[in-house]
């Protein structure tokens, strides 16, 4: 059996200042964070103004950045989740934030619901949704087959017991449905460039680091098929600004914009894009 090997040491920029590891699975090929926190406290590492997801405030540019780039990649979620021919348009956001997706789908008459573990974005997306946000335990109460389409934007890499995770979201599926999931690319030209300041690798707030050999083998498991993969071309821009801030204790928008065009310049061969999205179909 192949070991498990340190493929990279990384620090939280954010909140503790805690070094951690990233090991290869021998079997998927992703990355773990090791060691991993205990789910008691893990919120902890949650309490820092990076998770711009939890607010809709705009304080600062890079606040103000997010919330452009959300408003852009909002109108191409809805345009994906409307390719799909379904009777019913029922749909499950998890991870759900401030519930932004979710009230734009509704607008398009899907029918919504979300899963949002943080309560102050909860909150916010209730008052979006007509109160269709519930805490992660309403997960294990939907019946079967309830959904045509859930969705993780940048939720997989969170979640603990991920085999397990993933089982259940092909419980919640209709035959044919689709599930889509938007994750980082440790493969990606910014990823190489900033290494271990890389602001996508977040531990450990990220559990995992995927790759798209690795998103293949974890869902063909529970017969699930990729059957496309789409670039989120500005995730390149916006990770770099971050990541130039972990490295030099500035954004330095000139050159995180530089690396960032540089990553989806050479992704146009490679397709490593910096984030993907993965359209999975339920087998």
């Amino acid at each position: 059996m192949k070991e498990n090997r340190i493929h990279l040491k990384v620090k939280d920029h954010s909140v503790s200042g805690e070094t951690f590891e990233l090991i290869e699975n021998p079997i998927f090929g992703f990355l773990e964070t090791s060691p991993q926190p205990k789910a008691e406290k893990l919120s902890e590492y949650y309490k820092t103004e990076d998770y711009i997801s939890h607010t809709d405030a705009k304080r600062n540019i890079l606040e103000k950045v997010y919330h452009l780039v959300r408003s852009i990649s909002l109108k191409r979620k809805l345009k994906l989740i409307n390719s799909f021919s379904f009777e019913e348009k029922k749909l499950l956001d998890i991870g759900c934030g401030t519930g932004d997706f979710l009230q734009v789908s509704k607008q398009n008459n899907w029918q919504v619901s979300g899963i949002e573990p943080n309560q102050q974005a909860r909150e916010i997306a209730n008052k979006k949704t007509e109160n269709n946000v519930f805490e992660i335990e309403q997960l294990q109460k939907f019946k079967k087959h309830s959904f045509n389409v859930i969705t993780l934007w940048h939720v997989l890499e969170h979640l603990p017991n991920l085999e397990n995770q993933i089982s259940i979201f092909k419980s919640l599926l209709k035959k044919n449905g689709v599930l889509i999931v938007a994750v980082p690319n440790y493969k990606s030209y910014d990823a190489k460039h900033y290494k271990n300041f890389w602001a996508a690798l977040d531990v450990p707030r990220h559990l995992w680091h995927f790759n798209q050999d690795s998103i293949v083998s974890l869902f063909a498991k529970e017969n699930m098929k990729v059957i496309k993969i789409l670039p989120m071309q500005f995730d390149a821009y916006y990770v770099s600004l971050l990541s130039e801030k972990y490295k030099s204790g500035f954004m330095n928008p000139i050159k995180a914009f530089w690396i960032g065009f540089l990553s989806n310049r050479k992704a146009k061969r490679s397709k490593e894009y910096s984030s993907l999205i993965y359209v999975i179909k339920n087998g």
